[in-house]
């Protein structure tokens, strides 16, 4: 089977083409009417190969594809392509086994939601997909999540998920973990946001008339406010490029952060960018240099404090000051 991003595109126009009882099409214009349709959908196509053509076409043929019932037709020195059967179409057939086996494998990343509050509908949905598809139902999983079940606040999850869908504003009671009292905020809602295995919603707070997140561990109670929804104006999408996890620094701005590591933390730093800005800037057998474009925040430190002996701050020495501060204070905790 020919694997690609176009390879169902494909499938779709040599479909077209070979049911269609009034013209010849030879290979070369199979060829041609697929390379044609794709820079039409995607001008950065380099055109379709006579390879990739054959292979479709013995694809579409086969019990994996949809034992499509394609004849060559001597024509001279060459032959054109069609369907025996004119009333043929893939369109008409039921599912292959491979597009089976994509459709359980989407199920069983979309069960990682069965347990939330909320997402109930999933428990009924999956056994009825997989009668309706004759999927076996005992196999094992092969993709696992970092998802905890039991967090502190995951059960308000789904309510808060559908208060953002329906635009609906909020008076949120929410316990800060710097003041001993909780404080009802007035929130419009407008996004959800997991990281680190914690949950966050992000919202317009009305009396600071700005954007500010809650820790779904930390709300205490959540009430509907029947007032008129403020719309978001927030690509969130954008909101966090230059930052590292869910804290945007009020005023902060945006600083080329230069981090040495050891060896041991290299390869784990080159797999595992810190940050989608992240540029080499020296690397030996001895260290890995490199420059993240981020604004400081406090998730910034913790990544950093994570690496241990394994990473220097090289600059900007406010920055590095930060992270000596922290280290000597842990130092301390051990020295009493």
């Amino acid at each position: 089977m020919a694997s690609n991003k176009h390879a169902s595109i494909r499938y779709r126009i040599l479909d077209k083409c070979l049911g269609n009882p009034h013209k010849k099409y030879f290979i070369n214009d199979l060829v041609e009417a697929c390379s044609n349709e794709l820079l039409v959908i995607d001008p950065g196509s380099k055109g379709i190969s006579l390879r990739t053509i054959q292979a479709d076409l013995t694809h579409m043929a086969s019990a994996e594809g949809w034992n499509a019932p394609i004849e060559g037709i001597p024509f001279g020195k060459r032959k054109y392509y069609r369907y025996s059967d004119k009333n043929f179409s893939i369109d008409n057939q039921p599912l292959n086994q491979a597009e089976l086996e994509q459709i359980k494998a989407a199920m069983q990343v979309l069960s990682n939601f069965k347990g939330m509050p909320q997402f109930e509908w999933l428990n009924e949905l999956n056994p009825k997909m997989e009668n309706a598809l004759l999927l076996e139902n005992n196999t094992a999983p092969i993709i696992g999540f970092d998802n905890n079940n039991y967090l502190t606040g995951i059960e308000r999850l789904g309510d808060l998920f559908h208060c953002i869908l329906y635009k609906k504003p909020l008076c949120i009671t929410y316990q800060s973990y710097k003041k001993a009292e909780p404080s009802k905020q007035l929130l419009h809602p407008y996004y959800l946001k997991q990281y680190n295995n914690r949950w966050f919603l992000f919202g317009l707070n009305a009396k600071l008339n700005k954007i500010t997140n809650l820790a779904l561990d930390r709300i205490k109670a959540v009430e509907e406010e029947h007032i008129p929804f403020i719309e978001n104006t927030i690509d969130f999408e954008e909101y966090f490029d230059d930052i590292i996890g869910v804290t945007l620094p009020e005023n902060g701005s945006k600083e080329r952060i230069v981090l040495k590591f050891s060896p041991l933390a290299s390869p784990y730093v080159f797999s595992k960018p810190l940050h989608h800005s992240q540029k080499k800037v020296k690397y030996t057998d001895e260290e890995l240099t490199i420059a993240i474009e981020v604004i400081p925040n406090y998730e910034l430190e913790s990544l950093i404090l994570s690496f241990g002996e394994r990473v220097e701050v090289i600059e900007p020495d406010s920055f590095k000051d930060r992270i000596k501060t922290r280290l000597a204070d842990g130092i301390n905790n051990y020295q009493r």
